[in-house]
């Protein structure tokens, strides 16, 4: 994935990728089939429909859901009648078009709503997991009703301290104290919020305790079917990771986001395999390893990969997001820029998988 960013800005614009494997980037379709393209994988032509794999299966009568492939031309499940689902759908709800960048965490604050939400009236497989032009049914809170009383005054805030952990983002270190990105940006002098480092001690505005950890979210049982039906290419990633220090279940979702654990994926920007490594980035990588790196091996190609996660822990001081940036925007454009913005859905959709492999 190494300065793949460059060869997509090469070939004319980026399209939001937000979903776990290749070739992700396709608007929901209007019609009622779709042709498969060149690195496609069920899941994802699933997740991009609304659709579960199991139905999207059934529907064509695929009997093994890893083999479709280019040119296929698969049918979709039929939309509701727009009189029926305008019948159906309460007054409080409202269609959104996800745009460019976007992510159910903001368009759910946008709507006084919450994700949980959101992932229940869509039927949404994943939360991390939506795309531009996407339609989503958003139900919009109701409004709370002000007391009649006239509110005491507030106390002034106090300021605490937080440590910042591998993995933490400015949002999450927000949501746990409650309070604002903004309010925490302001009080340390943060002049670009997306950019923190693990074991900054940053000042903490307000007065709530902090939240108690979020209990890990469970893995859908369509992507636990294929993660064990994947379980060999799972052995191997385990092995390397463990072989260059690198935690195991950070290498096995960045694995996951890549390609879905599948060897014979190559991206239309010429990524190729289970860690999806452009061919320079392997030349690049076989100096580090001290021997010739062939990509279209699945061992050889799961530890470049690997390999290349460790360097980057090193080089930015275990800051994932850093790392995860520099994977999927390159090594330079993070040294100089930080995380580009249309790098942001890709780096959270990694640590929300990291979370179900722990």
């Amino acid at each position: 994935m190494h300065s793949r960013l460059k060869g997509l800005l090469a070939a004319g614009g980026i399209a939001a990728v937000l979903a776990v494997g290749p070739a992700m980037t396709r608007e929901v379709a209007a019609s009622d089939t779709v042709v498969v393209r060149n690195g496609d994988t069920l899941s994802g032509i699933a997740a991009a429909h609304g659709m579960t794999v199991a139905q999207l299966a059934s529907l064509n009568r695929i009997s093994d859901p890893n083999r479709i492939y280019a040119g296929q031309t698969l049918r979709l499940k039929a939309a509701p009648a727009p009189a029926a689902a305008a019948k159906a759908r309460p007054s409080a709800q409202r269609t959104h078009v996800v745009r460019y960048g976007e992510t159910l965490t903001g368009i759910a604050r946008r709507y006084g709503t919450t994700i949980q939400a959101i992932v229940g009236l869509n039927h949404l497989p994943n939360a991390s997991r939506i795309f531009a032009g996407q339609r989503l049914v958003v139900a919009a809170a109701a409004p709370v009703p002000r007391p009649a009383a006239k509110p005491k005054p507030a106390p002034v805030p106090a300021l605490r301290t937080h440590r910042v952990s591998s993995g933490e983002t400015l949002t999450s270190i927000a949501r746990r104290y409650g309070t604002s990105i903004e309010a925490i940006a302001k009080v340390n002098g943060m002049r670009n919020p997306s950019f923190v480092r693990t074991g900054t001690v940053l000042r903490i505005p307000g007065t709530a305790a902090p939240a108690p950890a979020a209990t890990p979210p469970s893995m859908p049982a369509s992507m636990r079917a294929l993660v064990t039906k994947r379980s060999a290419v799972r052995t191997v990633i385990v092995e390397e990771a463990r072989r260059f220090g690198v935690p195991v279940s950070f290498a096995l979702a960045v694995g996951w986001q890549e390609s879905g654990w599948q060897q014979g994926v190559t991206s239309y920007a010429g990524a190729i395999g289970v860690m999806q490594l452009l061919p320079a980035t392997g030349d690049w990588v076989s100096g580090m390893l001290g021997a010739r790196v062939n990509l279209h091996d699945t061992r050889q190609n799961v530890r470049a990969g690997v390999r290349l996660l460790r360097h980057y822990l090193d080089r930015y001081h275990g800051d994932r997001s850093l790392v995860l940036a520099a994977y999927y925007q390159g090594q330079t454009a993070t040294d100089r820029h930080g995380v580009y913005p249309v790098s942001r859905a890709y780096i959270a959709s990694i640590l929300f998988l990291e979370r179900l492999f722990r």
